[in-house]
Parts: structure tokens; C-alpha cells; sequence
């Protein structure tokens, strides 16, 4: 069941359900109106009687009073203690013949049709005023009855006054007016409900935007779609937005992943021509000569060794992009730095190597993978500083970060490069001219390495004066 579904039917029973209560309290109300009516008509018509009579009042009086009629269609009769008629009124003849007593003695009476309307005349019994009850007749129609004693001390038993009033103008209109109600009910729930689907329609629109967007992405690989966002800031124009920057990440990402492709076959095509070439040269030469052997032999192993540091560096970068889990214990940084400090010194050509700053920092990580960044650090330091250069190292405390910071007074960067100087396979040329040991990966490794322990890097940098790398990691304790 969709969504847009689901909603329509909440919506819409909800509206439904006070449309049927609204529409069932109003045919309550209006059904139980009528009766309540018709049953102040039989009390009122037998309170004018009771209270007109004096004592001593004969029949015939009696019958002098009710040859006005009251109302239309109402009878009246006195029934004396024999349960004889002693008086009526002119229509009596209209009206079905009861038993005052009887009806005293059963108000229920016989059961009438609950078919006619929901709310029937009610069986009530008025201290001193009288009982109401049912009469049902043989073809079916009803009567409301109201039975009062006259006390007459003159004979016992009391005498009874006895009102009739025919049912059926009451009950074909509460009959009618229930099946409109119930016509009404259903169209008004039936409307409700289409415009709660309208609504649910209108409000899913954007929903509706996005999967198109998406589905036109997954065919056509473009990331260059946006879900247009309208002009009211709800869940959904937030969802929206929410969503175009996820696509602008996407398309970052994809761009990036194609470019990276691009440059390491690029990259692995290099060394792999050099190693193929000189192998055809030693097989198309047999004669030639041990040293040109040698030289030939010598490139393609070198070729080689940039080969595998190579495919290494991209091994790092893809584990980290899988999202490996590095190992994690407590590594002394200055440790690991002054282990790295002594393999840079072996690389070095003349550059001079100084610690300015050692504070001890105990930090959360990886040890191999931490003496990894600091080694890419100092490796770049040592490869782009000139032989008379200096570089200085610093381990120093800032409030719950560790900060390695390596300066050297090499070519630099330019404003323009070090901002892509973290891109995979960027070199800066001719500030840092390609160097034919290094692959180009080694500050995004360094990145990604500090990134993993919940760091960064940072570098600083201008030209003919040097260039300055930082990397922040939190420190335990």
C-alpha cells in the first residue's frame, strides 16, 4: 500500500468518522425532538383537562369539552372504574380501543417495529403526571399513549383520562430524514476522503520529484540533476535541499573517483612502458653489450620498484576508502616521531634536521600507520628543500590536541596548488617539479591517515620561502 494511500485513508476515515458521528448526533437530536413534541402535545391536552373539571362534573360536561378539538389527530377519552368510555372526543372512532388499567399495569405494551427510526418514543413513568406508552396496532401503526387517573372520591376506582395520538407523520419524517442523513454521511465521507487523496497527492508531490530525479540519475548516471526545491521551507522542501546537496556530494565524489582512475592508469601506464620497453630491447639485442645490458636491466628494475610503491600507496588509499578499521592502542607520539626523525636524517642530502619543540602526547591510533604520516611529512620536507635547507620538527600540547608541525625553507607552493596539493596524483609544477621516486599519492594518504585517527592536516606555504605541514590528533588524558 503506498504511502499516498495510506494517508488518504487516514485522512479520510478521520473526516469520515466525525461526518457519520456529526451526521448520527443530529438525526439523534432531531428524531428524539419530534417525540419529545408529540409527548408535550398528550401531557399538555390532559393537564387543560384535568385542571378545567370541578367536582361534580358530569359526562356530559365532559363531552361539551371535547368536542373542541385539541390538535389534529389527537384523541381523548374517559374511561370509568368498569373501563367504560364516559366521554371522547369527536375523532375517537380513529383511534385503537385500550385498556387504561392495562396499560397501567404493562406500559411497555406490545413491541412496535424497531425497523422505524433509531430513536423510538421512550416508556417513561411521570410521578403523579401520568404513564407513556406504545400502542401498535394490527396493520402496523403506532400510537403514542397517555394514561392519567383522575382521583374521584365518589368512585373507586379511579376514573382515567387516556390521550391518543397516531405515530406515522413522525415516523415516516425521522425515516426520512435518517436516509438522508445516512446519503449524506456517505457523500460527505466519499468527499472527504477524495480530497484527502488530493491533498495527500499535493502533498507527496515533492516525494513524487525526488524518486523521478533519482530513477533519471540511476539511468543516466548524470549527478548534474537537481530536485527543484519551491518556495515554502517544510519537512519537504528540507528533504529537498537535503537531498540536492546529497547529489552535489555524489557528483563530487563521482568526478573524483573518475579522475583518480584517469591518473593512476596514467600513472601505472608510465612505469609499465618503461619495464615492457627495456625488456624488448634486451630481447631484440641479444648482442649488445653487459653495460647497455646492465643500464637496461637497472631502469626496468627501478621502473619496477616505483611500480610497487605505486600499487601500495593506492592499496592504503582503497582501504581507506572501503572503510577498514585501523588497529587502535595507545601510542606515545614523541616516540613515533623520533623514530621517524632518524630514518628522515638517512634520506637527507645536506638538509639539516632540527627538533625545535618535544612534548610527550599519548594518543589513540595506529603506531604503523601514524609513523606512515610523519614519514610523508618529512619525506616532502627533505625532497623539496634545497641540499643547504633547514627543517625543524615540533611536538607541542594544545588543549586536547597533539600538534606535529614540520617547517622547511624549500621551494614552496603557490596559492593556486595548495589547494589541490590533497588531490591524489597533484603534483605542483614547476614550484615542485615532478620527481620521477615519488607517486603523487602521499599527502592524500597522510590525510586520510590523520582523518582515521580523528585528525587533520593543514599546510601553509609560500614560495622561495618554504612550506609548513601541521597535523592535529586528539590526545588521551
Amino acid at each position: 500500500m503506498s504511502i499516498r494511500l495510506r494517508l488518504a485513508l487516514w485522512y479520510g476515515g478521520l473526516a469520515g468518522l466525525v461526518v457519520f458521528l456529526v451526521s448520527l448526533l443530529t438525526y439523534i437530536i432531531h428524531s428524539r425532538a419530534h417525540y419529545d413534541e408529540m409527548d408535550r402535545l398528550l401531557a399538555n391536552a390532559l393537564n387543560h383537562l384535568t385542571v378545567e373539571p370541578t367536582p361534580g362534573s358530569s359526562p356530559k360536561d365532559m363531552d361539551g369539552m371535547l368536542a373542541v378539538p385539541l390538535a389534529p389527530d389527537l384523541v381523548v377519552r374517559l374511561y370509568g372504574p368498569a373501563d367504560e368510555i364516559l366521554a371522547a372526543s369527536l375523532n375517537t372512532d380513529a383511534a385503537p380501543s385500550i385498556n387504561p388499567r392495562a396499560v397501567v399495569a404493562d406500559p411497555t405494551g406490545p413491541p412496535f417495529d424497531p425497523v422505524v427510526g433509531l430513536a423510538p418514543p421512550l416508556i417513561s413513568v411521570e410521578s403523579g403526571r401520568g404513564i407513556f406508552s406504545v400502542l401498535q396496532t394490527a396493520n402496523g401503526t403506532r400510537w403514542r399513549v397517555h394514561v392519567r387517573a383522575v382521583p374521584d372520591a365518589a368512585t373507586d376506582p379511579d376514573p382515567y383520562f387516556v390521550a391518543l395520538s397516531p405515530l406515522d407523520r413522525i415516523d415516516h419524517s425521522v425515516e426520512r430524514f435518517r436516509q438522508l442523513a445516512t446519503i449524506f454521511a456517505g457523500t460527505g465521507i466519499a468527499i472527504t476522503f477524495g480530497i484527502a487523496w488530493l491533498l495527500a497527492s499535493h502533498a507527496l508531490r515533492p516525494v513524487a520529484t525526488m524518486t523521478d530525479t533519482a530513477h533519471a540519475i540511476a539511468h543516466s548516471r548524470d549527478f548534474r540533476h537537481r530536485v527543484p526545491i519551491e518556495t515554502h521551507h517544510d519537512e519537504l522542501g528540507r528533504l529537498a535541499a537535503t537531498f540536492n546537496d546529497m547529489l552535489a556530494s555524489l557528483e563530487q565524489a563521482y568526478r573524483s573517483q573518475q579522475r583518480f582512475v584517469s591518473d593512476a592508469s596514467h600513472e601505472l601506464r608510465a612505469p609499465l612502458t618503461a619495464i615492457q620497453a627495456n625488456l624488448e630491447l634486451i630481447a631484440q639485442r641479444p648482442t649488445m653489450s653487459v653495460a647497455e645490458r646492465q643500464e637496461a636491466v637497472g631502469e626496468a628494475n627501478r621502473e619496477a620498484g616505483r611500480l610497487a610503491r605505486l600499487v601500495a600507496d593506492l592499496l592504503v588509499l582503497a582501504r581507506a576508502d572501503a572503510g577498514v578499521p585501523l588497529r587502535h592502542q595507545h601510542v606515545e607520539l614523541d616516540r613515533i616521531l623520533l623514530d621517524v626523525l632518524g630514518q628522515a636524517r638517512h634520506l637527507a642530502s645536506g638538509q639539516r634536521i632540527g627538533v625545535a619543540k618535544l612534548e610527550p602526547a599519548l594518543v589513540d591510533g595506529d603506531p604503523d600507520r601514524l609513523k606512515q604520516l610523519l614519514l610523508i611529512l618529512l619525506d616532502n620536507a627533505v625532497r623539496y628543500t634545497p641540499p643547504a635547507g633547514q627543517i625543524a620538527v615540533e611536538l607541542r600540547r594544545n588543549g586536547t590536541a597533539a600538534e606535529v608541525v614540520v617547517r622547511d625553507t624549500g621551494v614552496g607552493i603557490a596559492p593556486e596548488d595548495l589547494r589541490h596539493v590533497f588531490d591524489r596524483f597533484y603534483r605542483a609544477d614547476p614550484a615542485r617539479a615532478r620527481d620521477p621516486g615519488g607517486t603523487g599519492l602521499g599527502l592524500s594518504i597522510a590525510q586520510s591517515i590523520a582523518r582515521q585517527h580523528g585528525g587533520d592536516v593543514s599546510l601553509t606555504s609560500e614560495i622561495g620561502r618554504g612550506t609548513t605541514a601541521m597535523v592535529q590528533l586528539p590526545v588521551l588524558g
